[in-house]
Order: C-alpha cells, then sequence, then structure tokens
C-alpha cells in the first residue's frame, strides 16, 4: 500500500516533466518555423535549384494545383524547421531519460545521439549536393524527344524530400550496428564475416527505398557500403571500450 502510495507521486512528477519537455521541444520547433516561414520561397528557389540547372534555357517549374504555390514552400519550411530543431528536440528526449540511465549508458549515448544527428545532415547534404545533380542531369537526358520536362512543384518537393529521408536514415547505418554489438545481438565480427550479405542486402534496400533510376541507387548503394565498413570498426572499438569500463565500474 505504501509503494503504491508513494509511486503516485512519481508518476505525476514523471508526467509532469514530460509535459514541460513536450511543451519546449513544440515551442522550439515552432519558433524556427516561424522564422523560416518568411522566407518559404527563397528555400524552395534555393531547393530548385539543382532541378533547374540542369534544365534548357527557359525551363522552369510548374503548380498544377492552384494552392501549390502557398503550400509548397510552406511544407518545405516545415521539415527546414523539423531539420534544424532536431538538435533541440533530440536534447529534450534525453534531458527526460537521461536521470533514469546508469553512467555507462550516459557514457555511451551522448556519442550515438551526436553521431546519428550528424550522419543524418551528412546524408541529406551529400543528397543535395552530388546525388539531385546527377539524378536530374540523368533523368534530362533521357527525357524523349521533343518531351519537355516541366515538373509540378509538389511533385518535385515530394521527390527531393524521400531523397533526403532515405539518405538521411541511410547514413545512420554505422549507429544502428553499433547499438546491435552493444546490445550483444550481433558481435563485430559476425558483421565482418556477414559483409558480403551486408552488400547484397545494401542494394536490395538501394533499389527499394530510392526513386526508380541507376544513379540514385548506386549512389546511396556506394556510401552504404563504405558506411559498412566504418560500422564494423566502430563497433569493435566501442565494444571493447564499454567491457573495460564495465570492467573498471565493477572492480
Amino acid at each position: 500500500m505504501d509503494n503504491d502510495t508513494e509511486a503516485a507521486p512519481r508518476l505525476i512528477d514523471h508526467l509532469i516533466e514530460l509535459r514541460g519537455r513536450v511543451l519546449r521541444a513544440v515551442t522550439g520547433l515552432l519558433a524556427v518555423l516561424l522564422l523560416l516561414l518568411p522566407f518559404g520561397n527563397k528555400l524552395y528557389a534555393a531547393l530548385a535549384a539543382p532541378l533547374l540547372a540542369k534544365l534548357p534555357p527557359g525551363g522552369q517549374l510548374i503548380a498544377v494545383e492552384v494552392a501549390s504555390p502557398f503550400f509548397a514552400p510552406l511544407k518545405l519550411a516545415f521539415f527546414a524547421a523539423l531539420m534544424i530543431s532536431m538538435p533541440w528536440l533530440l536534447y529534450q528526449a534525453w534531458a527526460f531519460v537521461a536521470p533514469g540511465l546508469y553512467q555507462r549508458e550516459k557514457r555511451l549515448a551522448v556519442p550515438l545521439l551526436a553521431s546519428s544527428v550528424a550522419l543524418f545532415y551528412a546524408g541529406c547534404a551529400f543528397a543535395f549536393f552530388l546525388v539531385l545533380p546527377a539524378v536530374f542531369g540523368f533523368l534530362t537526358k533521357i527525357a524523349p524527344e521533343g518531351v519537355a520536362m516541366m515538373t509540378d512543384i509538389s511533385a518535385y518537393l515530394d521527390f527531393v524530400l524521400v531523397i533526403f529521408l532515405a539518405f538521411g536514415a541511410s547514413f545512420e547505418l554505422p549507429v544502428a550496428m553499433v547499438i546491435a554489438a552493444l546490445l550483444g545481438w550481433v558481435t563485430p565480427d559476425q558483421l565482418k564475416e556477414s559483409r558480403g550479405y551486408a552488400v547484397v542486402g545494401i542494394f536490395v534496400l538501394a533499389a527499394v527505398i530510392t526513386p526508380p533510376d541507376v544513379v540514385s541507387q548506386l549512389m546511396l548503394a556506394a556510401p552504404m557500403c563504405a558506411l559498412y565498413e566504418v560500422g564494423i570498426i566502430a563497433s569493435r572499438w566501442l565494444v571493447r571500450g564499454d567491457r573495460t569500463a564495465a570492467a573498471s565500474d565493477a572492480e
């Protein structure tokens, strides 16, 4: 009975803390969104630059739906605000769960969170600066003669966001491998021995999650294969360090 009486206030305190963290996260996201809304059209112009650079002189995007010129920049501003505020959102999640973690878990969680954010940003940057120009250059060259490539702004935004999410998520591969190794699901040696199967799986995954063109598939599979090797090295190093730290804590 006493345990139930003590547990109720603790649960209420946790719920209040959770509400506060969620409110801070949402407030930060909305603040960034409000700052970006006046620049929605400029953001879209920058996003459309890789395609416009590959179109013939006079080529342009079109708006098929009446409200597209309003909703497409708004959607892009929200996505950009989410990307920019991601460290703040993750910090709020971390601040909520950190008090319940052991010191060993905190030592591992901080670098993993930082690495995951950095890798996601790196994947999006790789997609924007390297993949999109290559993809659009390929697509514009294979267009049948007499066909003018005039893409709808909403369809273009959806296409680019899918590319960003695909590359950003795929660049998280080393973090996923390290977490699996730390949890004991796999060992670094097993990851190394499964390299051949992993390469085949990477190419299949690249074919599934990218748009149906060979260029984007190859440009996703190649860095993922390199990141798989990075994941093997990182998992071996961190697992060894984790075991050493656990032994020191036990002593």
